[in-house]
């Protein structure tokens, strides 16, 4: 009986997802069922991508090293796999030369400073020159000797839940690159180390970092439903960087049933909090005092939702729906020149201060990962 309560489960989830595309299809709004039809089809896909990836090439906003280019440059290089553009990988050259390759700062102990390597990572699996992996070799050479120059919580490698994005999978890329089992497995321990601090395991999500993790003491940060405070972005950060580690470890590797267990985890948390417009809020337990979707995290859960379903990783019938709903709304978002809107600035906390003309290089960087992904769903392509 209860084998025969889950295979009726399955059918009815099934026939909802195939009632929701019917409705789509026959939207009252012509409007709306245009965007619906058109954001799944592969040339709009890859001309949209173009697009983003052009006009936020073409309006730079921070320094080329910064980390909030290393999620921007990890969506272009998804982009130029995706539409084999030479325009992009030669921009990706141009900016890698000016950078000299090199990382946003010397210090070892700071992840943000490693992010943009995943990129030159990547390049360098293309063109093999090994000028664009010096900086991080000799970086990470020093990484395991190099006492940090803080007191307190930030002895810790990764203190803040962004951190997970921004260094573990370059560490793992160069890893598998050069067949390194040690850097491995010093993300892997530096990793479990920041699980510890700071995932809370009774919502399954990560608090941004101590401040916000609840201490049991009156003067505890809570929103003002009194839910505990866990920031949409900042989840997005480890979510969208556990996609990025599941996308690099071979199936057998010994580490891989760690990191899935916490994609899973966390994927199946973050499905029940998004929002009827299609985007998660920029606090996900306090929607209703934020209100507006919110891009960056929102490109990042789409990321990671949709790279699940093409990886079996997540069931089909119970992502796509919520897949779907995410694209078209993230779709809405970008403007006829190119640029995404609605994106919390830099911060560390939820906000409201963003609205239509937002724009931030990483939430583009998340919508051109999402991309990548999206265009390969089966049965979405047109």
């Amino acid at each position: 009986m209860a084998g025969q309560t889950f295979h009726f489960s399955k059918i009815f989830r099934l026939l909802r997802y195939y009632i929701f595309l019917l409705l789509t299809i026959l939207a009252p709004d012509p409007a709306w069922s245009q965007v619906h039809i058109d954001v799944y089809k592969k040339k709009h896909i890859r001309n949209r991508m173009l697009q983003v990836a052009e006009w936020q090439i073409d309006h730079p906003k921070y320094s080329p090293t910064d980390w909030t280019n290393g999620a921007l440059y990890a969506g272009i290089f998804a982009a130029w796999q995706t539409t084999g553009s030479d325009r992009l990988m030669q921009h990706m050259l141009d900016w890698g030369n000016k950078n000299q390759w090199s990382l946003s700062a010397e210090a070892p102990w700071i992840a943000d400073h490693i992010a943009v390597a995943q990129t030159y990572i990547d390049i360098y699996r293309v063109k093999g020159n090994p000028i664009f992996l010096r900086a991080l070799l000799d970086t990470i050479a020093r990484m395991p000797a190099t006492t940090y120059p803080f007191k307190g919580v930030e002895v810790i490698k990764y203190w803040w839940c962004d951190a997970l994005f921004m260094e573990p999978p370059a560490l793992i890329k160069l890893g598998v690159t050069m067949n390194d089992t040690a850097i491995i497995r010093y993300a892997r321990d530096r990793y479990e180390e920041c699980c510890r601090l700071l995932f809370d395991t009774a919502n399954d999500l990560f608090s941004r970092d101590l401040h916000y993790k609840q201490k049991g003491k009156p003067d505890d940060p809570k929103e003002r439903n009194g839910q505990k405070i866990f920031w949409s972005r900042g989840n997005g950060w480890v979510l969208g960087g556990l996609t990025r580690i599941l996308k690099e470890l071979p199936k057998d590797h010994a580490d891989r049933r760690f990191y899935v267990d916490l994609y899973t985890r966390m994927c199946h948390r973050i499905l029940g909090l998004q929002q009827a417009d299609g985007l998660w809020r920029s606090s996900l337990l306090d929607p209703a005092s934020y209100p507006g979707g919110e891009t960056s995290g929102s490109g990042f859960y789409t990321y990671a939702f949709a790279f699940g379903i093409n990886s079996g990783l997540l069931e089909r019938t119970e992502y796509l729906p919520a897949v779907t709903r995410a694209w078209d709304a993230l779709n809405k978002c970008i403007n006829e020149e190119g640029r995404l809107g609605w994106a919390q600035p830099v911060g560390a906390d939820p906000r409201r201060n963003f609205n239509a003309d937002n724009n931030e290089n990483f939430a583009a960087g998340a919508y051109l990962l999402a991309a990548s992904e999206i265009i390969r769903i089966r049965s979405l392509k047109k």
